[in-house]
């Protein structure tokens, strides 16, 4: 039977659970809180010191004397662990440093969301939680839904002022932030061939953002250029293989976009926001801020100032980069322009280190995210472009096009009508009876639920630490009123973001008899399965409900009674129900030893 390529690698067909020992289990700064889960478990010694990848990149160097002790704690235990593959402060960010490291065929995971950024090299990555990698750790494998996969033929070739971000953005905007929700993107066709590993990169790392397991990219003579070889021994799909959908993109095509505040499919035409004043730009994260995006930036820096009041940052992805940015030039250019160069860290995407935005300032940057107080600020706007335009409006001082065209009218031809809120206001109770009211909210991020910043004051997932700051950045009165089996209904894409585990561990501890949803983020899904936190994707009763009604869940039965009637759900395999009955991952290993 024909095979796609991740049908291939996890050795079943898709819908089947299987359990897999991956090649590489990626850890950041979150190991330290990871090692705490581990010992939990009865770990003293990890089952294989060689999957394991850690690098300490999230808040680097450290901002606060808890987060540097936290540092020096890793340090400890990668040596103790005998970890050889440690890259610490200052080395680079997480997913560069996994390309050093990533190879065709393997399976990786890493307890970060955009661990998929490996998919350029043909390998399986995927995100995962803080919870699961310290089971991976334990036991030395973990579990795997083999996904439907989604099918992208690429035609043609960019043209000039266009670039990798403009293709992901514009895949994005056409299928929305949940468009390939738990599904492998496999990327085809001739247009494949023009486009480099960084490119790759910066394709695979925005799968994420479209709520899919993973993406990958066959090993072709461009990925065999790259490692230095005549040929590469990978894995690809059959030519005649099944799939859950298709689409296909003549690149020739594409022009320019952005993505506007709050949410990354929220994609219009550059031209559509044109001409709109800037504060800040930022070039780097995991994203853009590998050689050929700091090049592309510092063409147009060359011999131009910043504009006036403007702030620039710039972050190369590695320590690597960035020396080969000093030798080049680059680095120079950049500060000849007025910019500021920081060393190498996820810290300004997510709003943890330097360069968070003041009050009221609108930001383009080359990032993943530009949900709602991402950058650290939710009084600012966050719009994200290729390094090129953010380097181009720079000097501007305004979202400007690089490409300089007259009277340009293009438009996005995929515009979306999604019910999405940012914020409830302080004074609106969204708790009737025991049930919270959220069935008009799509895309209730992890951002929202509990910010990024945050994570840095709660330094583990211990959850009474997490209590206090669950969903503050989007409901205040959902930690006050919250009460033991109250029930959360809420629209599509529920979880999607970070793969922070804080929101399921939250509302596991507070102990919530369900959340019930539209649809569900891949990550967070396996985030409430290893919280024991039980989830159930029921667009009926979604679409049902009103407030007011009577909501209870039966899960022996497998049906949610909605006022006198009776809605049906789909058991989850055995080996997770087990998960969910011993209320969590943690409790399941430690029974099962």
């Amino acid at each position: 039977m024909s095979k796609t390529f991740v049908e291939k690698i996890l050795g079943a067909k898709t819908g089947s659970i299987v359990f897999k020992k991956p090649n590489i289990v990626l850890t950041h700064d979150n190991t330290a809180s990871i090692s705490k889960t581990f010992a939990k478990m009865g770990g003293e010694k990890v089952a294989n010191p060689e999957q394991l990848l850690v690098v300490l990149d999230h808040n680097a160097p450290p901002t606060t004397a808890k987060l540097a002790t936290d540092y020096q704690t890793i340090r400890e235990f990668v040596k103790k662990q005998g970890v050889d593959k440690f890259y610490d402060a200052g080395k680079g960010i997480c997913h560069q440093i996994m390309s050093y490291h990533a190879k065709p065929k393997m399976i990786i995971v890493g307890s970060d969301s955009h661990t998929c950024t490996a998919g350029a090299f043909n390998a399986m990555a995927a995100g995962i939680d803080r919870t699961e990698a310290a089971g991976i750790w334990r036991r030395g494998e973990t579990w795997f839904r083999v996904p439907e996969t989604l099918k992208v033929t690429l035609t043609g070739k960019l043209q000039k002022g266009v670039f990798a971000k403009d293709i992901s953005l514009w895949i994005i905007g056409m299928i929305g932030s949940d468009g390939a929700n738990y599904m492998s993107i496999e990327y085809h066709g001739e247009g494949v061939k023009t486009l480099g590993i960084s490119e790759r990169m910066t394709l695979s790392n925005l799968a994420s953002e479209m709520g899919a397991k993973n993406a990958v990219f066959p090993p072709d003579e461009v990925l065999a250029e790259f490692f230095d070889k005549e040929k590469i021994d990978g894995i690809w799909a059959d030519e005649d293989a099944n799939y859950e959908k298709e689409i296909k993109i003549n690149l020739d095509e594409l022009f320019p976009v952005v993505a506007a505040p709050h949410h990354v499919d929220n994609v219009l035409a550059l031209a559509e926001v044109a001409g709109k004043k800037l504060n800040q730009g930022f070039i780097g994260t995991c994203t853009n801020g590998r050689i050929e995006d700091l090049r592309q930036a510092a063409e147009i820096l060359k011999g131009n100032k910043v504009a006036d009041g403007f702030q620039l940052l710039i972050t190369p992805a590695s320590q690597k980069i960035y020396l080969q940015a000093m030798k080049e030039g680059l680095i120079e250019i950049y500060l000849d322009a007025g910019a500021n160069v920081l060393s190498s860290s996820c810290g300004p995407c997510l709003g943890t280190g330097q360069g968070i935005p003041a009050d009221n300032f609108r930001v383009i940057s080359t990032a993943n995210r530009n949900f709602f107080g991402r950058m650290g600020n939710k009084n600012a706007e966050i719009y994200l472009a290729s390094p090129a335009v953010v380097a181009y409006s720079a000097i501007k001082g305004e979202i400007t096009d690089t490409r300089e065209l007259e009277n340009n009218t293009e438009k996005f031809p995929f515009s979306k009508d999604k019910k999405s809120k940012i914020q409830i206001a302080d004074d609106e109770n969204r708790k009737i009876k025991n049930v919270w009211n959220y069935t008009d909210i799509d895309d209730l991020n992890t951002d929202q639920m509990f910010a990024g910043n945050l994570t840095y004051k709660v330094l583990s997932s211990d959850p009474e630490a997490i209590m206090p700051y669950l969903f503050e950045g989007f409901d205040v009165n959902f930690v006050k009123n919250l009460k033991k089996d109250d029930i959360l209904i809420a629209g599509d894409n529920f979880g999607c973001g970070s793969s922070r585990e804080h929101p399921a561990v939250g509302l596991a501890h507070a102990g919530v008899k369900a959340v019930i949803v539209k649809s569900i983020n891949r990550i967070f899904f396996r985030s409430s399965i290893n919280q024991g936190l039980p989830l159930i994707v029921n667009k009926q009763v979604v679409e049902n409900y009103k407030p007011g009604d009577s909501v209870d869940v039966d899960f022996e039965k497998g049906f949610i009674k909605l006022n006198d009637e009776k809605f049906n759900f789909e058991p989850l395999p055995e080996k997770l129900m087990q998960i969910i009955e011993k209320k969590g991952l943690i409790n399941w290993i430690n029974a099962t030893k």
